[in-house]
């Protein structure tokens, strides 16, 4: 399935920098100890500013998906059907993540199962994260 080639800007260029070297970094929280995704400049939960970058293990579980039949991004239309997952993440799961679960065949998706972050080369040097289902 295309993938679409990220642009980091300042906000989430150590969000992509980690993904190119295989590590989950997500935003924290000093003020209320919360995990944000996707990079913001604020605290989403306190509004605080006291954000810095935390490693995360990438783990988690498929908390619910739809299968995309019909829409409308050219670049998807040949892979239709295709999963889309919401994943939660272990380590807070007020944060979430969506994935086509790579290797799950669309209408397949274990609600439930756990899941692990991966890696997917999109262009030379440019990595994108995905989940998979474990085991």
């Amino acid at each position: 399935m295309p993938k679409l080639i990220p642009v980091a800007d300042e906000l989430s260029k150590p969000f992509w920098d980690a993904v190119n070297a295989k590590r989950l970094m997500l935003q924290h929280c000093g003020a209320c100890n919360k995990l944000q995704y996707p990079p913001q400049k604020t605290c989403q939960v306190c509004g605080g500013d006291t954000i810095t970058w935390k490693e995360v293990a990438g783990k988690g579980h498929i908390a619910t998906y739809i299968v995309i039949e019909d829409g409308r991004l050219n670049r998807r239309m040949p892979d239709q059907p295709y999963n889309l997952a919401m994943v939660t993440l272990d380590a807070d799961p007020t944060v979430n993540f969506y994935s086509n679960l790579p290797g799950t065949p669309p209408y397949k998706v274990p609600v439930g199962a756990p899941v692990e972050v991966t890696f997917e080369e999109v262009a030379p040097g440019q990595l994108i994260h995905e989940w998979r289902v474990v085991g």
